[in-house]
């Protein structure tokens, strides 16, 4: 009796949680520019690419007292502005993970004083706390704890959630917030994770990847997209406050050898 190998194709890969924060600054002349950092070339995803500052959600982003850190943002306003059920502290993350995130990659940290008044660090104290949440997480809570900070939460917008298509190997739940950048800051590269730091307005960043100078995922494309043809910063996040945000998964096929990104939408989308 003849025996068949049958293929069986693997599931697809469960996505991690990840956010990610787009900040904004105006121009001297008016309009504003979008900061987008480089991937070290040899990063398992996005090698390469100018992205937003961001990354995966860690375990410590969600403490037991989450909330007591985030100022204007509760447990339950988190849930309900992700559409997020489970445990409350699990929206919350999101929020944390994508300034802790931003802290580390590019060295700005939207956090608020013991006055209540917007964080201007020391740029030398700040660097050390920075380079210590590189090895440990949780030193980026012995930050928070020492300089007696509170998060910025109530200055990022949600505006966009993208799931990696189900034929990657790797795959990120990714929830996409925006903010202002804070004065007093400036973007550095982490020697690590970040090669190169750019900011750009956001025609001039898609027209930059047009002509091959830089590397853009989809994601970021249509995104960059959200935010043409405000007059400045304050006006392009005022338009996201309150945007109806849909989950975006795109899928690949594979036809003839060559892969096409199928966005929902598009003919032969499934």
């Amino acid at each position: 009796m003849a025996h068949y190998a049958v293929s069986v194709k693997p599931p697809p890969a469960t996505p991690a949680r990840a956010a990610t924060l787009v900040l904004l600054r105006d121009r001297p002349v008016g309009g504003f520019d979008i900061l987008l950092m480089q991937r070290h070339r040899a990063s398992k995803f996005a090698a390469g690419d100018f992205v937003f500052p961001g990354g995966k959600i860690e375990a410590d982003d969600a403490p037991a007292e989450a909330g007591a850190w985030c100022a204007g943002l509760d447990t339950k306003e988190a849930s309900r502005v992700l559409g997020l059920g489970g445990p409350p502290d699990a929206a919350l993350a999101y929020w944390i993970g994508a300034i802790r995130e931003t802290f580390e990659e590019v060295g700005i940290l939207l956090a608020r004083a013991p006055d209540g008044e917007a964080l201007v660090p020391d740029r030398e104290r700040f660097e050390t706390y920075r380079r210590a949440c590189h090895e440990d997480k949780q030193a980026f809570w012995t930050m928070l704890r020492t300089e007696r900070l509170t998060l910025a939460t109530d200055r990022l917008v949600y505006f966009a959630h993208w799931i990696t298509p189900e034929e990657s190997p790797l795959r990120f739940d990714t929830r996409f917030f925006a903010a202002e950048l804070p004065a007093g800051q400036e973007a550095t590269v982490d020697g690590k994770e970040v090669i190169a730091v750019r900011w750009l307005g956001p025609r001039e960043a898609i027209e930059a990847a047009a002509r091959g100078e830089i590397s853009l995922r989809k994601p970021t494309v249509r995104n960059l997209m959200l935010f043409e043809g405000a007059p400045s910063a304050a006006a392009a996040l005022g338009r996201l406050v309150g945007r109806p945000v849909e989950t975006i998964r795109p899928r690949v096929l594979e036809e003839g050898g060559r892969r096409r990104v199928l966005m929902p939408g598009d003919p032969g989308y499934f």
